[in-house]
């Protein structure tokens, strides 16, 4: 497939509520979504970098600047057969897995449209189980103004019908939430998200809610650490996950290696894509180490390949891949809704992503757009 022409597109978007994590809060949402043109096909791909470098450093600013002056050229006029050629192609760029994983996602995208598969069918084909039709999921709750409110929302939640609560909590946010919300809901699944606002001498914070029964602690400490990582583990007794910290397979293997973590949350975007999530995801599931999708409050096109990651028979925890109307009133492709009755997701079976993307929507959204052909 000669790839033809790139669309590019710098969209805003604004949430139903303020997400509030340790990095601060965030209202408005901008991203940049992709379109990749071959032989009449469209692959989409959304690059999920921010309005500011908190958890990672790439901007919609700095991804703008490196898709459209580096990669994009890199691969227009080239032919495209399989979308694990995208690594080689793109590896004179250091970093920047985020806006990488934009041209990645739309070329599992339209390499599946061409097949005749789905996205989840053409990540699947390796293995014998196949993709699954529906994927477990959970909602993640940013710090809110009280405890209470926390509380009400988690409540909501559940009433709406999902299954697993993902709490953020940063330094003086932490036990008592955690107490409460444990003693109000006894049996829900409940984890912690740190977002790497610890250190390794607060261990007597995750001590002392080690009997609270909790799913997992997620990035507790440093954003690239491995290592503190791997002496808090052996000192608590809640699962200890990982996010930030995994940039790629191989750190994936140091902190296997290492004893790091007892789970790890895969986020294709911040690994440079599906490729090199799905090389996680076998490595895991070779040592047994159980895996979940992480979201980065993904449109309908993100939410797409999430869900189609996500139906991996490795990923066997819920994924942060929650409703469309969680986080939007008005999004810019399909929207995807839960089934209350076991907290899933139906995974798209159409070609590609499965999805119809509202064109018009998008330029209503769009900041800016650019065009690139040969």
């Amino acid at each position: 497939m000669k790839i033809e022409r790139v669309d590019l597109y710098h969209i805003s978007l604004m949430l139903k509520r303020p997400f509030v994590t340790s990095f601060g809060p965030q209202q408005e949402r901008q991203c940049l979504i992709l379109a990749l043109h071959s032989e009449g096909l469209v692959g989409w791909g959304e690059c999920v970098a921010t309005n500011d470098p908190g958890y990672s450093y790439e901007t919609v600013q700095t991804a703008w600047h490196i898709l459209s002056d580096f990669l994009i050229p890199a691969i227009l006029g080239r032919d495209l057969q399989e979308p694990e050629q995208l690594g080689d192609w793109l590896r004179f760029v250091r970093g920047h897995p985020l806006a990488k994983a934009a041209l990645d996602q739309a070329a599992w995208d339209i390499t599946a449209q061409r097949d005749g598969l789905s996205f989840a069918q053409k990540l699947a084909q390796p293995y014998a189980e196949g993709a699954r039709a529906r994927v477990k999921v959970g909602v993640s709750i940013g710090i809110q103004p009280t405890i209470a409110e926390t509380l009400t929302l988690i409540e909501q939640y559940l009433e709406q019908g999902y299954g697993r609560i993902k709490l953020k909590i940063k330094p003086g946010w932490d036990i008592e939430l955690a107490q409460a919300a444990r003693q109000t809901f006894p049996h829900v699944p409940i984890m912690l998200d740190a977002n790497s606002a610890y250190q390794l001498a607060d261990v007597p914070i995750f001590q002392a809610m080690d009997n609270l029964n909790l799913l997992m602690l997620e990035q507790p400490l440093g954003y690239e650490d491995i290592y503190d990582h791997s002496q808090l583990r052996p000192l608590i007794r809640t699962p200890l996950c990982l996010d930030e910290s995994i940039h790629s397979a191989d750190h994936a293997r140091y902190a296997l290696a290492l004893g790091a973590c007892d789970i790890i949350n895969i986020k294709p975007s911040r690994v440079g894509g599906w490729t090199e999530a799905r090389r996680i995801h076998d490595l895991c599931r070779e040592q047994g180490v159980p895996v979940w999708v992480g979201g980065m409050l993904e449109t309908g096109v993100g939410r797409a390949a999430q869900l189609a990651l996500a139906s991996l028979p490795g990923f066997t925890l819920p994924g942060d891949i929650s409703a469309t109307d969680r986080y939007y009133a008005e999004d810019i492709a399909t929207r995807f809704t839960l089934n209350q009755e076991d907290s899933t997701i139906t995974v798209p079976t159409g070609r590609g992503l499965g999805i119809e993307v509202d064109v018009d929507r998008l330029t209503a959204v769009s900041l800016r757009r650019q065009t690139f052909t040969k």
